[in-house]
């Protein structure tokens, strides 16, 4: 598993965090018992909806092209369509 640091900016303080970087189509933390951070990328900044039917509770963070944060949301397990914006998508176990 190939791990790599990111950075981004949390309300202006420099935060590095290792993810994976996994594809949009990737499942995310669905059917998994642990995993690190994960990292989507999309192409532009846009709305778009995360399903957490089957895993844990984890926390999503969204970013904009400028890696500052958007917003922190805590999902449930169990949650369909959480409505997001931005470029960047990491799921924090």
């Amino acid at each position: 598993m190939v791990l790599s640091q990111f950075e981004y900016f949390d309300h202006g303080n420099k935060k590095i965090l290792e993810v994976k970087r996994v594809s949009i189509f990737s499942s995310g933390l669905m059917f998994r018992k642990q995993s690190p951070p994960l990292l989507f990328t999309l192409s532009k900044e846009k709305k778009y909806s995360i399903t957490a039917l089957f895993c844990k509770s984890f926390t999503a963070i969204t970013l904009d092209k400028n890696k500052n944060l958007l917003k922190k949301i805590n999902i449930n397990g169990g949650q369909r369509k959480i409505r997001c914006y931005g470029k960047y998508l990491m799921e924090l176990p």
